[in-house]
């Protein structure tokens, strides 16, 4: 049984794909640096692949930021904006994925959104009027003959038409008036990859394990047809992942494909369809059996029983989905062997898809070894915390009195001034901030030295916020590492890396915490913090916590236990949290909920009985004592909101702020159709990108607000956290974004003086 992998961590072993880039960006390093960095990472990933004994070695799933943007940008889907700033490929490239501003002009970022139901973003490609989609760049293929020439056959791999169309943006123009144009050019990409002598291309379709109307199907259909019925060589494997193809099963099965990916550990209905009629000889089934999402090992007997079902002549065994999603390594950490053995990171699991190919036709003697770690017990649960959730009652979930009754209650007591200002938590995270936590953490400054210095970054923080006339303030969370790492510390039932990182986005990495066991919370987590710069000021200041769902979530989950389940033991921790700052005084508490449709099922017909129905009432779980006065916020990031807004008022929340800089404010008509009930503030400028917003930019963003959402239920703030800003562009934002703000209300105290 051959093996391959859909696509492999790109970032590095030690993150030197983000360290390359970030010095590229800061202008100390060159493009032939970061080239050279890039092919030295490529050359060193396909060997290691080769030398695990990996079969189908993928080529192009490399990217300097997102892999959808690439292929924008090999198909010259490059609005006139950004083409027209005369910067290099490569800086218009980086233009495209962070927003530029400088002598050459200035334009903010492609709209980033949520990669399916995984915590990676991707660049939203923007198709425009003037667009001309043809293979305009060479990646893909230096990509392939750059492999083959350290002798390494690779399968290329891209995203395919079907799915950029279903991503994709369409301004002042449809899909319709670009597809012959796009088929042409993907036809060309295939034509010319034959001609270098590549064995196989991968398209990668994910999009096909949604609810598909009829339109998406023919529209499907169409494409593949075409690019299906031309003479070739070259083998062509249409990949899907995060769930089942359903929909188009049998329409995959009847195309001129040789190789179908499908994805056996999401895709509920995969066996099923598979099974249910004969797999076509003329086709190879790349099996999805190996979980590229979580990092436990995979349990062979499982899987080999699984493939048994397949029908094995024609089968090629795979990864779920690409493995970009879990680290790179267990060997780079300090795990106990005892715990370590139960893990598999990206490098792991090349070594579990050879065994398990090697072992479908062994007795079970050859599984021995991985079954012994699954006949052991792992842990020991708390029976005092089953028996707290088995007492749950609805009544725990519902907080009194109703939203409107606690919002004029609110009103009066925090006395806040229309438009009211505020950041969604974080502040830059300094190299100073870094380098003193890494210190405390090394023992080399002592815990009374380092609360100092953290104090006084705290008072700073009040003092700026208040110099520039915030009107709700922060601590700046200069104690955090990551918004799920710190409060995983903090409770019992989790473990943590030392290198174990994953992109989230483009040079952004995020080092998962490790649920291993029941979660409670040991102690106070925040309030020490909080309570200080409460001190230190008359205005209310936010506590700051994380969610339970997006603590689940921004984890690696147990897989003994239900995702429900383990979130629920979540939520009483932080029900503990929310209830402790309270009583010190914190009179409005921010839960984020950044991931809340992270795990959300693809398909809309499980949304709720598979997934809403518990994550909204865990977040309602969290709040649900609090006093009426106390004002719950809760923040989303980037992701989709318009088809589950019903879902997010169901939270319950006082005030949700959002992500809505990078969408144009699309969102706002939805809240507006939808009667949405909590109070909003959606972004009002983009912080994933080092541009500073002008306040004439600001203010008329916040008139286009005012238009759509009441000004009594407006907040202004920027639309994520600020830790990975400088200071100086963040100090510049906040400060015209208060002015922006000032300006309104005197605008609007004026009209109303005047009626």
């Amino acid at each position: 049984m051959k093996t391959t992998v859909i696509g492999f961590p790109r970032i590095g072993a030690d993150r030197e794909l983000k360290k390359i880039t970030e010095s590229y960006l800061r202008q100390e390093s060159t493009a032939e640096e970061l080239t050279q960095e890039g092919r030295r990472l490529r050359k060193f990933h396909w060997q290691l692949m080769r030398d695990a004994g990996i079969d189908l070695i993928p080529s192009n799933d490399f990217s300097f930021y997102d892999t959808t943007l690439d292929t924008a940008v090999l198909l010259n889907i490059i609005p006139q904006r950004y083409a027209e700033l005369n910067l290099s490929a490569l800086d218009t490239y980086f233009a495209l994925a962070r927003g530029y501003q400088g002598s050459a002009g200035d334009v903010t970022a492609l709209p980033m959104k949520k990669w399916f139901n995984t915590n990676y973003h991707y660049l939203v490609p923007e198709f425009e009027a003037a667009t001309q989609v043809k293979v305009a760049g060479t990646k893909i293929f230096d990509e392939y003959l750059e492999a083959k020439t350290t002798g390494i056959e690779t399968k290329p791999v891209i995203l395919g038409p079907f799915t950029l169309i279903k991503l994709a943006a369409f301004t002042n123009t449809t899909y319709q008036e670009h597809l012959t144009a796009l088929i042409t050019a993907y036809q060309e990409i295939i034509h010319r990859l034959d001609l270098q002598g590549a064995q196989w291309l991968q398209l990668d379709e994910p999009y096909l394990v949604k609810d598909l109307s009829e339109e998406d199907r023919s529209l499907f259909l169409n494409i593949y047809q075409k690019l299906t019925n031309s003479p070739r060589n070259i083998k062509l494997l249409l990949q899907t992942y995060f769930g089942d193809v359903r929909d188009v099963y049998e329409d995959l099965l009847a195309l001129n494909l040789d190789g179908i990916g499908l994805d056996f550990v999401e895709g509920k209905q995969s066996l099923e369809l598979v099974t249910a009629s004969d797999f076509p000889e003329d086709k190879l089934l790349f099996a999805g059996v190996i979980n590229g999402k979580n990092i436990w090992r995979n349990n062979y007997q499982k899987s080999i029983v699984l493939l048994d079902k397949l029908p094995s002549k024609h089968v090629v065994l795979s990864t779920s989905c690409s493995l970009l999603h879990v680290p790179f390594s267990v060997e780079q950490e300090e795990f106990p062997v005892e715990i370590a053995k139960h893990f598999s990171f990206a490098k792991e699991k090349l070594t579990e898809l050879k065994e398990v190919a090697e072992n479908v036709e062994q007795e079970t003697a050859g599984w021995e070894p991985n079954q012994r770690l699954f006949r052991e017990k792992r842990i020991v649960e708390k029976t005092i915390l089953a028996e707290q959730l088995a007492g749950l009652t609805e009544k725990d979930f519902q907080r009194q009195p109703e939203f409107k009754k606690r919002s004029g209650l609110q009103k009066r007591t925090l006395n806040l001034p229309v438009l009211p200002t505020t950041t969604i938590g974080s502040f830059p995270q300094t190299r100073e901030v870094k380098l003193n936590r890494a210190r405390f953490k090394k023992q080399e400054i002592n815990d009374v030295e380092y609360t100092a210095f953290l104090k006084e970054k705290i008072a700073d923080c009040v003092a700026f916020q208040e110099e520039i006339e915030l009107d709700v303030l922060v601590h700046g969370e200069y104690e955090r590492n990551d918004m799920v790492e710190y409060f995983g510390e903090n409770l019992e039932g989790f473990l943590f890396s030392k290198k174990a990182w994953v992109q989230s986005y483009g040079t952004r990495c995020v080092k998962p915490p490790i649920i291993w066991s029941d979660v409670s919370r040991k102690q106070s987590i925040t309030v020490k913090w909080s309570a200080y710069a409460q001190s230190l000021t008359n205005k209310p200041v936010k506590g700051m916590l994380t969610g339970p769902v997006t603590i689940l979530n921004w984890s690696f989950p147990r897989e003994d236990i239900s995702i429900k389940d383990s979130t629920l033991q979540i939520a009483l921790a932080i029900q503990e949290e929310v209830l402790d700052l309270e009583a010190n005084g914190i009179q409005i508490i921010q839960i984020d909920e950044a991931a809340l449709r992270e795990k959300l099922p693809l398909r809309k017909s499980d949304w709720y009985k598979e997934y809403l129905d518990w994550a909204i009432p865990a977040f309602r779980l969290v709040h649900s004592k609090v006093a009426p006065q106390t004002q719950i916020h809760t923040h989303m990031c980037y992701s989709e909101f318009a088809d589950i807004l019903p879902a997010i008022d169901q939270m319950d929340a006082d005030v949700i702020s959002f992500e809505a800089s990078r969408s144009n404010l699309t969102l706002l008509d939805d809240l507006i159709a939808q009667n949405f009930q909590t109070a909003v503030g959606p972004g009002v400028y983009d912080i994933h990108s080092p541009r500073i917003p002008a306040v004439k930019e600001l203010e008329a963003t916040i008139k286009i607000l005012l238009e759509k959402i009441p000004v009594e239920k407006l907040w202004i703030n920027p639309d994520c956290g600020l830790k990975t800003r400088g200071e100086t562009e963040t100090f510049e934002s906040l400060t015209n974004l208060t002015r922006a703000a000032k300006e309104i209300r005197e605008v609007l105290v004026h009209a109303v003086s005047e009626n």
